[in-house]
């Protein structure tokens, strides 16, 4: 077996371990209401934290991405819709990069 199949089983092992043994540990319902905060707030995070340094190098120009990240907070601030905020952000980088 070569070192690609090897990895990959060891990735889809890995993956399903982390899937399923909160299953097979977590039987009875969570009544910790900083575990439950916890719990809620992790997507936000982890979509901020892989988002944010993409934004600001998305372009050769920093300036651009620093537009785009204030555009986008502000649309998605006022308008709590994922589509506008994604236009405004796009927006923001073209006029940036006309100048």
């Amino acid at each position: 077996m070569s070192g690609i199949y090897l990895s990959l089983i060891i990735i889809a092992l890995t993956i399903y371990a982390i899937r399923v043994l909160p299953f097979l540990f977590i039987r009875k319902p969570i009544k910790s209401r900083f575990v439950k905060s916890f719990l809620y707030y992790v997507p936000y995070v982890t979509l901020a934290v892989m988002t944010f340094p993409a934004i600001l190098h998305v372009t050769d120009n920093m300036a651009a991405g620093v537009a785009a990240l204030v555009a986008g907070v502000i649309a998605a601030w006022f308008s709590r819709d994922l589509f506008i905020t994604a236009i405004t952000c796009c927006a923001a980088i073209f006029i940036v990069g006309l100048f």
